[in-house]
């Protein structure tokens, strides 16, 4: 597969595709041509001397003072230096990659005013497998993630560190090993390669994917409870939320019901109660406002992903380059948020439901903790303590970064996104939320081995893919193994596959 850059139409999945699956790229013969374009006009203004923020300028509290031709090209490499700042182990290579796809996307449109040779050495570099290492932390989210993609503009020219299969290089060694020519940054190029806020972008990018395929693994497991305690349909009849109106929940109904049709409880084989407890029938409108508020994410994101975050931005056709604020993350920091709400809420109701399945006040008559033998063996009860530690934490993460900016650069960025922080708490809480899912479906899984009633055709299917990781629990035994087991099942998309394996594939929005 290659994706072509355009600076348009880039979507999730192309972000998944280049960052994690390592599909080719290549750069549109009109996007470059649009690059030279612009970089011949910021040519003539400097030729000119017309003063243009952080070409013959500095930047920041900076912005004031011009800088002569002599500095005016070793200022672009000084300016890399400087803000190379970050802190921390290095980011995962996919966040990396997908960050050199992002301001890629950006430089296509020809409105970043670099040499096209910038946007090439790029693209070889994600062709050819280099990858700047980048410290995770550092970027407040806006003038771009400075810090993060600095790291990956020293690279380009053969400074710092970069992974090339498998080794961690110094950053020319690994060029020269990939056959990839290091450049001198010119006038402007190193500002348009730091200027955006693409490494969160990118970040987020992957998480809006994982979470959509979490929520379908949220909607098996809730099928996997409903089934094991026996719950009244009713309320997910997709009528009743069609009724109301939210996309999301009727998303989340269906999928619930396909997963249990062909089974006792979809069919109304057996006697149910007349009205369930609101964890038990009010998935559809909890995990539907998820899947709502991931629509959001992804059109706020993949807008990010094509559009101009940079500055200045030049316009060639009209001669033209503006100045503002086009790098701040706030656009994509906001709605990552409120996705890290969405998932932290999904698993409160998880912890809930797991809660019905082991108190035998609830259970409608399972054993107590789901044991063999209630009160020699204590069954599942200490996993529902690692569940509520799980939810705590996440809970913890989901103070919004977006409205927690400090001031930096003497009060000139008096307002910043705090976008990276964002990203970076939203995927440790959906690995947090792989956890707390998982618990739901070993326990579900157990439940409905004491049950003889006809299981749903999905419930079946995950049934039989959870027991390929974890074991009936009969004997008491350790479960951190089953725990650590479960959760990389579902953040590889075990459950999934062998769901939609079987009943077809289930609906995202």
């Amino acid at each position: 597969m290659v994706v072509v850059i355009t600076g348009n139409g880039l979507t999730v999945e192309d972000v998944v595709n280049v960052a994690r699956n390592g599909a080719r790229v290549e750069v549109h013969d009109g996007a470059l041509d649009r690059m030279q374009a612009c970089r011949d006009m910021v040519e003539r203004k400097i030729a000119s001397r017309e003063i243009m923020y952080g070409i013959n300028t500095g930047i920041g509290e900076f912005s004031e003072i011009v800088l002569d031709d002599q500095r005016i090209k070793d200022f672009q490499r000084y300016l890399v230096y400087n803000h190379a700042a970050g802190y921390g182990d290095p980011a995962p290579t996919e966040h990396v990659r997908g960050a050199m796809l992002a301001r890629l996307n950006v430089l296509a449109h020809g409105c970043s005013g670099n040499r096209p040779v910038i946007a090439e050495t790029l693209v070889r570099m994600l062709n050819e497998g280099v990858t700047p290492v980048v410290c995770e932390k550092g970027s407040v989210g806006a003038s771009g993630d400075l810090a993060s993609m600095s790291q990956i503009a020293l690279v380009l020219m053969g400074e710092g560190e970069a992974f090339h299969r498998g080794d961690r290089l110094h950053g020319r060694e690994a060029m020269e090993r990939a056959g990839i020519p290091v450049i001198d940054l010119h006038a402007r190029d190193g500002l348009a390669c730091i200027n955006g806020s693409n490494f969160l972008t990118a970040m987020d990018a992957l998480t809006i994917h994982d979470a959509e395929r979490f929520l379908k693994q949220a909607e098996i497991a809730a099928a996997m409870t409903l089934d094991a305690l026996m719950t009244n349909m009713k309320p997910y009849d997709t009528r009743l939320h069609e009724a109301r109106g939210f996309r999301g929940a009727v998303v989340s109904a269906s999928n619930i019901g396909r997963v249990l049709e062909g089974g006792d409880i979809h069919s109304g084989a057996l006697k149910v109660r007349v009205q369930d407890a609101y964890s038990m029938r009010s998935t559809p409108q909890v995990i539907g406002a998820a899947r709502d508020a991931l629509g959001y994410a992804r059109r706020q994101v993949e807008t990010e992903l094509n559009g101009v975050g940079d500055n200045p931005v030049f316009f060639p056709e009209q001669d033209l380059y503006l100045s503002g604020a086009n790098f701040q993350g706030t656009p994509v920091s906001l709605p990552m948020d409120m996705i890290t709400n969405a998932i932290t809420m999904v698993s409160v109701l998880s912890e809930r439901r797991l809660n019905r399945l082991l108190n035998p006040a609830l259970s409608v008559g399972l054993p107590a903790f789901l044991a063999e033998d209630p009160g020699f063996y204590s069954g599942l009860m200490l996993s529902q303590y690692t569940a509520c530690m799980l939810v705590v934490e996440q809970r913890i993460l989901s103070a919004p970064s977006s409205i927690q900016s400090i001031p930096a650069a003497a009060d000139q960025e008096d307002f910043v996104s705090m976008g990276m922080n964002g990203a970076l708490n939203a995927r440790r809480v959906l690995e947090n939320a792989c956890a707390v899912i998982g618990i739901e479906t070993i326990a579900a899984a157990q439940a409905l081995d004491f049950r003889s009633h006809k299981k749903g055709d999905g419930v079946a299917a995950a049934h039989a893919a959870i027991r390929k990781v974890v074991d009936h629990l009969g004997e008491d035994r350790p479960l951190y193994p089953d725990n650590n087991a479960i959760a990389r099942a579902v953040r590889e998309h075990l459950i999934l596959k062998a769901v939609e394996d079987e009943i077809g594939e289930l609906t995202t929005y």
